[in-house]
């Protein structure tokens, strides 16, 4: 395939990640075998992003001394993907998963397998341990041809961005699954608390970047690109006038409405615990007369 049949983006949907992780669970705590592999199900849009809604587990092993000895079954993904068909027709194979934090070898060769069902197979790389919040857990990549240093065309690996989004019932059934039981208010405050804290470190770590691009640019070492430059222009238009009288009163009012509500919120904690502590009190003259 050429750069200019390379996806510009693709959309992975957490059902994805769920399943992927589920399947890394179930064969790690059976074998000792190293990663997993499985199918990418989806469309691609008319603007070439990659959708991929859906995916399923394959039968693979693999030779951990030598890695161009490999087994995928390709006959039980023809059979589980007619089954998928008669589901949903619309999703097909756009390409496939494994699981770990960048490709190997190997990987060039199952990837031809996937010509056989698109005619660009999507490689997504899932690291089922990344932990750190800021960041993805995934990796897009395609193969293109490339001419050697011996004059032979190869296949490589490129990179594309990709980004996880979800539909709304999609949302709403990830974070039933997700919610914990035992003490919903609270896990759902703090997770509120936590989201935001997380929020506001990307949007820092955001700022710092393109602080560091606008230096660049204005020492010469880097040549300006107007989209990126427009795109800055339209987020600044966006911020709000700090000196104008109406949002200064606007933002002392909504934060005097919030202190407003933790203070009576307080109150109304110190008042039952007092009552608290004088029914107990009296229940235990009662004990003792």
């Amino acid at each position: 395939m050429s750069n200019l049949n390379k996806p510009p983006l693709v959309i992975i949907h957490p059902l994805v990640l769920i399943s992927v992780v589920d399947h890394y669970n179930r064969i790690i705590s059976k074998t000792q075998q190293p990663r997993v592999v499985g199918a990418l199900l989806g469309e691609r849009k008319a603007d070439g992003v990659i959708d991929i809604t859906n995916s399923y587990a394959l039968p693979f092993e693999e030779d951990p001394k030598d890695q161009n000895i490999w087994y995928l079954d390709h006959i039980y993904n023809e059979t589980l993907f007619e089954l998928h068909r008669k589901i949903n027709i619309n999703e097909k194979i756009v390409g496939w998963y494994s699981t770990g934090s960048r490709f190997k070898p190997n990987d060039i060769q199952i990837n031809q397998i996937f010509y056989k069902y698109t005619s660009t197979p999507i490689f997504v790389i899932i690291d089922v341990h990344q932990f750190d919040p800021l960041s993805l857990p995934t990796e897009a990549y395609t193969s293109v041809d490339e001419i050697s240093k011996s004059g032979e065309i190869v296949q490589n690996f490129v990179h594309i961005p990709s980004t996880v989004q979800a539909f709304e019932p999609e949302e709403i059934g990830v974070e039933q699954l997700l919610r914990e039981i035992n003490n919903v208010d609270t896990q759902s405050l703090s997770a509120k608390a936590e989201q935001k804290i997380n929020g506001v470190k990307g949007m820092n770590k955001k700022i710092a970047q393109i602080q560091q691009y606008l230096t660049l640019i204005q020492q010469g070492k880097v040549k300006p690109n107007q989209l990126i430059i427009n795109n800055l222009q339209e987020i600044l238009n966006y911020l709000p006038n700090l000196g104008s009288q109406d949002v200064v009163q606007a933002f002392t009012t909504k934060n005097n409405d919030n202190m407003l509500t933790i203070y009576l919120a307080s109150l109304m904690r110190s008042i039952i615990a007092y009552h608290n502590l004088i029914n107990n009190q009296a229940q235990q003259e009662k004990k003792v007369k």
